[in-house]
């Protein structure tokens, strides 16, 4: 489990087809080494990945063939700047929101402009369940960043975020072009919320499923009226 608070900056190589080297910017690289032990857990630009092996200035992990066909990990050799975050501690605070580094899908870069207070940036989302989650004043991981949705539509098919300078500064938001993908993960506790009501069917279908499973009397027999 993760905040979606970066720590510092990396660069990914690739060493073969599922086997990936992450080396560590010098800014961040004492708060992702400092305690770092074989098999802990990574989020590399969102995707949560296993370390096997530390190296003096990063670490080694492999990425599963269903990890490379869903993030951005699969789409290219290498990588000069991803976002790092070392998993959650118990007890640590939690500055963000959960983010759990099982990535839905990608998005990709439409546009950001810089205002006087922050940086508005704007994503469409590419075709996969994700779009569904996406919702006004919702939070979402964006290359393993944790942020607001400020704008959206109903589909969920773009969505925008007011990102602050420093947020801007140590993350690689400020290094993407148009045109670039990024890793999206919804948030978790809208995905269980829509499991424990029902809502497995197809999207078209989830307005009938509400109407008949959230009733007045099903609000007034769990206290909500």
């Amino acid at each position: 489990m993760f905040t979606g608070l970066i720590q510092g900056l990396g660069s990914l190589e690739r060493i073969s087809s599922e086997r990936v080297r992450i080396l560590c910017h010098p800014a961040g690289a004492k708060a992702i080494l400092q305690d770092l032990a074989l098999g802990d857990s990574v989020a590399v630009d969102g995707v949560c990945l296993t370390v096997e092996e530390i190296l003096q200035n990063g670490f080694v992990a492999a990425a599963s063939p269903e990890t490379l066909r869903r993030t951005t990990l699969g789409l290219s050799e290498e990588a000069s700047y991803v976002n790092l975050e070392t998993s959650l501690r118990v007890g640590s605070k939690l500055g963000g929101h959960f983010v759990t580094g099982h990535v839905d899908g990608t998005g990709c870069l439409q546009e950001a402009l810089e205002t006087a207070s922050s940086w508005e940036v704007t994503f469409s989302v590419s075709a996969s369940p994700i779009g569904r989650y996406i919702v006004n004043k919702g939070s979402i991981a964006v290359n393993g960043i944790s942020l607001t949705i400020a704008e959206c539509d109903k589909a969920g098919s773009w969505f925008k975020v007011a990102v602050i300078p420093v947020t801007w500064a140590e993350t690689n938001l400020q290094y993407l072009k148009p045109g670039s993908f990024v890793n999206l993960e919804g948030d978790i506790i809208g995905k269980y919320v829509e499991k424990f009501l029902g809502f497995n069917a197809p999207l078209q279908n989830h307005r009938q499923q509400a109407e008949e499973v959230i009733t007045e009397s099903f609000l007034a027999e769990n206290g909500f009226m």
